[in-house]
């Protein structure tokens, strides 16, 4: 038998975004809960829309939904580290919360939310552990909260398993999300022994999927492995550059033909910047290919 990568942007939807009761198991075993918090039941909520970015639709993937309680759950996978995430991860999270009060209610019907954020990247150097929890605190009486967000993260290349477990089932889910890929063959017996990580074991066996979808799949470890590429060099300020000013020349235009015309030359003008930049770096040009939808000879043109 053969598997996929869970990381990846269709199996981690597939496996998080489809079955309710493997992602309310992963959330409780991951998740800064306390005895008689666990979740029960959970429904899916419609995902937020990140706008398009060349690079970054690839490596940011979410799943949200809510349980009984009306508490709300993020978890995203980002598969490449960037300064401004924990920002952004702020955003949406403040966003969620002020999204369920309507005009008129009271504010004590807010419910916390829960940002769940998987990073397949290192960004705490100088920290020892995997898991990071942040929320409001007081900064003299650490034990006076203000409960309402609650951001995690965890840096999955720091997890090792023999060292965790006291927290057993949080140890399994992070096994299953750092030791399945391409390259399994057999899967530890102990992931198979509880059943919502053997189903969700069982969705990553490569049969499963279209020749459609496996294109896909190859697609989005192109685009990441270009964007880690592009964050490791200097040429990440010329393409995001080219980005932005592209996106603004269709901002400056006066009416909504001009607008028009002027995004469609912005988005020409980013496919330019970001060949160039791959070329600069590297890139095979098959690989541009694949992640810009530009042919072979417009990338030699370039």
């Amino acid at each position: 038998m053969t598997y996929l990568d869970p990381k990846a942007d269709l199996t981690f939807k597939k496996v998080f975004g489809e079955h309710p009761d493997i992602v309310m198991s992963f959330l409780n075993a991951l998740l800064p809960l306390e005895e008689g918090e666990e979740i029960t039941e959970i429904e899916y909520l419609p995902t937020e829309l990140i706008p398009e970015h060349p690079l970054r639709k690839y490596s940011i993937v979410d799943v949200r939904c809510k349980d009984s309680r009306g508490r709300h759950f993020i978890v995203e996978m980002q598969m490449v580290w960037s300064p401004e995430f924990k920002q952004r991860v702020l955003f949406n999270a403040s966003k969620a919360y002020v999204r369920q009060l309507d005009k008129g209610h009271k504010y004590e019907l807010l419910q916390p939310v829960y940002s769940l954020n998987l990073v397949n990247d290192i960004f705490e150097t100088g920290l020892e552990g995997y898991y990071h929890y942040y929320r409001l605190v007081h900064v003299e009486h650490s034990e006076k909260v203000i409960d309402g967000l609650h951001l995690i993260f965890v840096e999955l290349p720091k997890f090792t398993p023999h060292t965790y477990t006291e927290k057993k089932m949080q140890a399994l889910w992070l096994r299953y999300l750092t030791e399945i890929d391409e390259k399994t063959r057999k899967v530890p017996a102990e992931l198979m022994e509880y059943p919502e990580i053997k189903r969700a074991v069982t969705a990553l066996e490569e049969s499963a999927f279209t020749p459609a979808q496996l294109q896909g799949y190859e697609k989005f470890w192109d685009a990441i492995s270009v964007e880690r590429t592009l964050y490791s060099s200097g040429e990440r300020k010329g393409w995001e550059k080219g980005w932005e000013k592209g996106w603004e020349k269709g901002r400056e235009e006066g009416h909504e033909e001009g607008r028009e015309e002027g995004r469609e030359e912005g988005r020409e003008e980013e496919k330019k910047s970001l060949v160039k930049g791959f070329k600069a770096v590297g890139i095979p040009s098959d690989v541009i290919a694949r992640v810009t939808g530009l042919s072979l000879e417009e990338i030699e043109q370039l």
